[in-house]
């Protein structure tokens, strides 16, 4: 339970938790009632509200919310909205296909103005594929609901919005979709700083909440909702909804700028990062937002004229903020829109910037493009933020293009050249490579926990899974760094890799996603004399050319002998801080068998004793 929130807390705790976790910790703070169904990538936020609340953790107001598990995302989303009929605080979780089956319901809650904030991990829908993985299609398809959408790029983020939305819901009434991208954001694991209850309740007034309660449907107090309507006033009762529409930008931002009075991180509709004059800008929203910083510190460290602008309220989408973010030098903008609208003139996002610059720019409007990445979860990395800057500075760039892939169908991917970009030296970057259900990313999990907890650098995991899931490999994506870390994207020059299957070696990209001089942990039951005769000569010429140093465990004995066959992970997981300097040994070794107790207690002194002797081994061999 790291991510509820502690009320008895006065400071701010430190936090590793994971996107999902960071939002459904606030959403449980601030609910009554909260119906779940599970879909990937959204359960675990169900799962740890169910989980809470069967441990009888009290929400923001000293009572126990009630979660109800429906039978379809559709049951649902109609419990959700009888419960706001019925005057209480209510959210639920979803993505993709379930959001589809909730739209009816969002159009009615939106339409009848009741405030209420459903937590979305943006999820793409299954179109010639069903596919489990993060793009916006499923959220850009509930963009005419009437729901208020607001888009968290960071586990940080994904906490701190999911507050702003909660309170700016209650203020103006209009319903709020906050959604973050799934897998990259919401299963994500990263240190962030928490809430204390004095933060929350400076943005959630009660008056509001008591206002909320006393529209509710009652019996005593009859009132008319929710009719069929004729010509004569529908299209009159539609339009008389324009002011709370149009009020939501200005109680978002208020309630952004109370959370920064609050905590010392603000926020803006719209966040503009770059240079001042920037002539050429980049706009997106949600996690891709990251790898633009990332490749913009060196941008501007070039003298670049050019800037990224992050998309935090997507819906209203608020034209005279947008225009006031952008600097008055610029001359070209790229529009980058995680999701695919076959048909379209363009993409949703670039659509609303054409419409919003026709309408309010002064003069002449600069050049938009506008491009589609990331669908999927498809890598979104600096070097692909470079080739679309590239394409702006054409003499004349396409209006559309994708960036990512290669389409030799309809040309329109932007050429990416991957040796444009280095992570920085101070970011210690670990690959580890295991099979589905044994036990790596587990460990991995906690190896982030570990280092967040017990010294002062910024720790980040992000862990590639197959659909498939059990038995396929998994690839654990660690980095650990003394500044905060915001590079949303995969690893590719680690400075330690791990094997924890020696024939996954062969199978995969270890050993070419090693930097020169790294270190190679590798699970063998061969003696570590003869692993070398063991490796095909091209790993053996990786090995030569990269200065790799190879270190062997025979992990699966060492477990085996504990009583625990099969089960390598806390074998690995010491041996991982044995050979980096990320914390002592005998530190590290403490911090493991503290998480052994926390993660195994509940099975048994046996057990943890195993897993203990397990670690004790690890070090020696």
């Amino acid at each position: 339970m790291e991510g509820a929130i502690d009320p008895d807390g006065d400071h701010p705790p430190r936090l590793i938790v994971d996107g999902n976790e960071a939002a459904a910790a606030v959403a449980y703070a601030l609910s009554e009632v909260i119906a779940i169904y599970p879909i990937t990538p959204a359960s675990p936020m169900g799962e740890s509200a169910d989980q809470w609340s069967n441990a009888g953790m009290a929400n923001h107001w000293g009572t126990v919310p009630r979660v109800i598990e429906m039978q379809s995302e559709g049951g649902a989303a109609g419990a959700v909205h009888g419960s706001l009929l019925a005057g209480a605080q209510t959210t639920t979780f979803t993505a993709s296909q379930g959001l589809l089956l909730m739209l009816p319901n969002l159009y009615k809650i939106a339409g009848e103005l009741t405030p209420a904030v459903i937590h979305v991990a943006a999820r793409s829908l299954a179109t010639h594929a069903l596919s489990i993985f993060g793009d916006h299609s499923d959220v850009m398809a509930a963009r005419q609901t009437g729901m208020a959408m607001l888009a968290s790029a960071s586990v940080q983020e994904a906490q701190d919005l999911a507050l702003i939305a909660h309170a700016a819901t209650l203020a103006t009434r209009v319903p709020f979709i906050h959604f973050f991208d799934g897998f990259r954001t919401s299963h994500e694991v990263a240190d962030i700083e928490g809430l204390t209850p004095a933060t929350i309740g400076a943005l959630i007034d009660d008056e509001l909440i008591r206002s909320t309660r006393d529209r509710a449907l009652d019996p005593n107090r009859p009132v008319l909702r929710g009719t069929a309507q004729n010509p004569d006033v529908f299209f009159q009762a539609r339009e008389a909804a324009n002011p709370f529409h149009l009020a939501v930008p200005d109680a978002v931002q208020g309630a952004m700028d109370r959370f920064a009075a609050r905590t010392g991180r603000p926020y803006r509709l719209f966040d503009y990062r770059g240079a001042p004059d920037a002539e050429r800008v980049l706009v997106l929203m949600g996690s891709g937002i990251g790898a633009a910083y990332d490749w913009l510190r060196i941008a501007e460290a070039r003298g670049d004229k050019v800037g990224v602008l992050a998309v935090r309220l997507y819906r209203p989408f608020a034209v005279e903020a947008f225009v006031e973010a952008l600097p008055t030098t610029v001359r070209s903008l790229a529009v980058l829109d995680r999701t695919k609208e076959p048909g379209s003139v363009g993409e949703p996002l670039y659509t609303d910037v054409v419409a919003a610059l026709a309408e309010r720019w002064p003069g002449s409007p600069p050049l938009v493009i506008g491009g589609r990445y990331g669908l999927s979860s498809k890598e979104f990395t600096p070097p692909m933020v470079q080739a679309v800057f590239d394409e702006l500075e054409r003499e004349e760039p396409r209006r559309h293009l994708t960036v990512g892939i290669v389409d030799d169908v309809t040309g329109t991917s932007v050429e990416v050249d991957p040796g444009t970009w280095e992570e920085p030296d101070d970011t210690l970057q670990a690959l580890f490579y295991g099979l589905g259900s044994d036990g790596t990313v587990g460990a991995n999990k906690n190896t982030v926990k570990i280092v967040g907890a017990n010294t002062d650098h910024h720790a980040q995991g992000y862990f590639v899974y197959d659909s498939k899931k059990s038995g396929s490999m998994t690839v654990s994506h660690l980095r650990f760094s003394p500044e905060p870390i915001q590079s949303t994207y995969l690893i590719d020059a680690a400075d330690f890799v791990a094997c924890h299957r020696f024939s996954l070696l062969g199978r995969s990209d270890a050993l070419d996603r090693a930097r020169p001089g790294a270190t190679v942990l590798l699970n063998t039951g061969h003696p570590a004399e003869v692993v070398w005769s063991k490796l095909s000569s091209q790993q053996q010429r990786l090995i030569r050319d990269k200065a790799l140093e190879v270190w062997a465990v025979d992990a699966d004995t060492i477990a085996a002998d504990v009583g625990m066959a099969g089960r390598t992970n806390t074998v690995l997981q010491a041996c991982f801080f044995a050979l980096t300097d990320l914390l002592d040994t005998d530190r590290a070794v403490g911090a493991i068998k503290d998480a052994i107790a926390k993660t195994y207690g509940r099975r048994g002194a046996v057990i943890v004793e195993r897993n203990n002797a397990a670690v004790d081994r690890a070090v020696a061999a």
